[in-house]
């Protein structure tokens, strides 16, 4: 039984990028579904009910989205997005990666402190390192030095990538006491969520995690 046009409709929305028409894999895009009180609302686990969209993970182009509201014509809805919808994206995604860290530091995969990120970068361990945007230059120099001495004994060199994404505060609010300066992701199922958390909250903001040459 082929799928009516609607159903066709539905499955392209859900595949294909609503503002810039490329074809993505999930992982790659957010995806967004109509609230029943007329309002766009991001579903980031792609598990709420009803029809949905994607827009490409990049915040440039949700908000693009909201301007011209092309979700009203991709969800057949009379809705109107929240001028801030980017904006609660991205810290819906910003959640989404602090309650990953906290799984993974239960799960001994995600730890703080200079000394624990200097020797786990030193011995292969570390999968991401991460510094709060306030972190004094001492520190992530030290810890950019070992990120380049792992690289330089590796056959094919390449750094372990280094995220800048919070404040100190900003961790705070949300972690408590589990705030860092500087942290470290270890191979595991919790570890390696982390970083494909990062990942996607970077290229969302239209970063590119730091190179240990440049820093």
């Amino acid at each position: 039984m082929q799928p009516d046009n609607d159903d066709q409709d539905e499955l392209m929305n859900e595949r294909m990028c609503i503002v810039t028409r490329e074809s993505l894999p999930a992982e790659a895009m957010i995806r967004f579904v109509a609230g029943p009180d007329g309002s766009v609302v991001p579903d980031l686990k792609r598990a709420l009910p009803g029809r949905g969209c994607s827009v490409k993970a990049e915040r440039a182009l949700v908000e693009k989205a909201v301007q011209k509201n092309i979700f009203a014509r991709a969800l057949k809805k009379d809705i109107k997005p929240a001028a801030d919808l980017a904006q609660q994206v991205d810290r819906l995604l910003v959640m989404q990666m602090t309650g990953m860290m906290n799984m993974a530091r239960k799960a001994s995969q995600f730890l703080s402190g200079t000394m624990k990120v200097d020797n786990a970068v030193r011995s292969g361990a570390a999968l991401a390192v991460f510094h709060a945007n306030d972190a004094a230059a001492d520190g992530v120099r030290k810890i950019a030095s070992a990120r380049k001495a792992w690289a330089m004994t590796m056959d094919e060199p390449e750094e372990v990538p280094a995220f800048r994404l919070m404040t100190y505060e900003e961790m705070q609010e949300l972690m408590g006491d589990n705030a860092f300066i500087h942290a470290v992701a270890l191979a595991g199922q919790a570890g390696e969520g982390v970083v494909k958390r990062a990942k996607l909250l970077e290229t969302y903001r239209g970063g590119s995690s730091d190179k240990a040459s440049d820093t």
